[in-house]
């Protein structure tokens, strides 16, 4: 096989991968990753319409994440460009041309387009060639635009991008706007259910299940790799993990408005009735026709389990509401699942959900200070939660925090 039909082949595979992903956030990681694979660049972006701008949404950078301690990763703040004539990324979404720049700071002064150098001030990083493709959907409208930097060679010198390889870029460009597509739209439909409880709830918000997906991913990642769990696995685990994890109280659309609007703590009888949100919730996914209905099944039924065995619902059938045979407890309730009989799902989602609760604002509580909630999650190691998803929560901090101002309360 020439080296043409190769590449054409592992781009038929790349297309076939971004099939099986369904979270949009790391649907784009995993573009921007083949993307580079495919044209050895250092580093790249993508940036997606949203509200008629280009918004930051994904970036990579070998040479900067060499420089970071093992573990640790790029932490980005997420900000919109207008789409116009002035920046490199706005022209290609503006004209949904392909722009291929051999030296970024050798513009001729013809181009109406600049190079922001900025980016590289800050970070002691140095671009030089960028191929900047345009994000089309089946009808050809730009819906976002994917940018490489810097092409490498064999020695690892920096190079142009192949004029050769536009033809190749440009049809998995348009695969990977298909894929964004279908991506986007799971996450509405996921986001529209949880709109539907928030008409109910007002403390169920867009940007706290944002938030809570986001921090049981990373939690997960890092708690994963120390497990030794492969990094195929995890990948795939982030992925319905992240969406089952956006989903984790939806059952609450079954609770009553006297408690779920209560403007103050529930006495011990409404609390009684608050708990049922875990067994309404896996009810929902009680068929497990997917992984994702699994995933989701397991998230919504044990993200109030404790390590210590005193969370809830316990060992129970979400639809009889009565204990598994051989796990009730003396008074013939479920006993609560403890240590290793919790899905590592609902381990991490605990953490997740509880250290969102804290950091933000309710209608009876004002948000803990930072020092308040990180010294309660690492009291409550061996307690309310795994002491192995403690240590990766901290060891995940940075990008947690990042992840908080992503996704702030409107």
């Amino acid at each position: 096989m020439n080296d043409s039909n190769s590449r054409i082949k592992e781009l038929l595979e790349i297309n076939q991968e971004l099939t099986q992903l369904k979270d949009l956030d790391l649907l784009l990681d995993h573009i921007l990753k083949k993307a580079r694979r495919f044209t050895n660049a250092d580093a790249g972006s993508i940036y997606i319409v949203e509200n008629g701008r280009l918004r930051f949404k994904a970036n990579q950078n070998d040479t900067l994440s060499s420089r970071l301690p093992p573990g640790k990763k790029l932490i980005f703040s997420s900000f919109s460009i207008p789409i116009d004539n002035r920046s490199i990324s706005g022209y290609v979404a503006l004209t949904g041309e392909i722009l291929n720049i051999p030296d970024v700071y050798k513009l001729p002064d013809t181009v109406p387009y600049h190079f922001d150098s900025s980016y590289d001030e800050i970070s002691g990083y140095q671009t030089h060639s960028m191929l900047t493709i345009p994000l089309k959907n089946q009808q050809g409208v730009v819906i976002g635009v994917l940018q490489l930097i810097n092409a490498r060679n064999e020695r690892l010198e920096i190079i142009p991008f192949s004029h050769e390889d536009e033809p190749l870029i440009i049809y998995f460009a348009n695969a990977a706007a298909i894929a964004i597509e279908r991506a986007k739209l799971t996450r509405n439909m996921i986001i529209r259910m949880i709109n539907m409880a928030a008409l109910r709830d007002p403390k169920e918000t867009g940007a706290h299940v944002n938030r809570v997906g986001a921090f049981a991913v990373e939690i997960y990642e890092a708690w994963a790799r120390r497990q030794g769990i492969s990094e195929d696995q995890i990948y795939k685990n982030k992925d319905i993990l992240r969406l089952a994890a956006m989903l984790h109280d939806v059952g609450k659309v079954a609770i009553p408005d006297s408690i779920l609007k209560k403007p103050a703590r529930f006495t011990p009888d409404e609390y009684e009735v608050m708990k049922g949100h875990t067994y309404f919730g896996a009810r929902l996914f009680s068929e497990r026709l997917s992984e994702l209905d699994e995933a989701s099944y397991i998230v919504s039924l044990e993200h109030h389990e404790r390590w210590d065995g005193k969370g809830y619902p316990g060992h129970i059938n979400p639809i009889t509401l009565k204990a598994i045979p051989g796990y009730e407890d003396s008074s013939g309730k479920p006993r609560g699942k403890s240590q290793y009989e919790i899905h590592p799902f609902g381990r991490v989602v605990a953490i997740a959900d509880v250290y969102d609760a804290l950091s933000s604002k309710r209608v009876y509580k004002e948000a803990w200070s930072e020092d308040k909630v990180l010294t309660t999650i690492k009291e409550e190691a061996g307690k309310q939660f795994d002491p192995s998803m403690v240590d990766a929560f901290f060891e995940s901090l940075d990008i947690l925090k990042n992840i908080s101002e992503k996704y702030p309360e409107e």
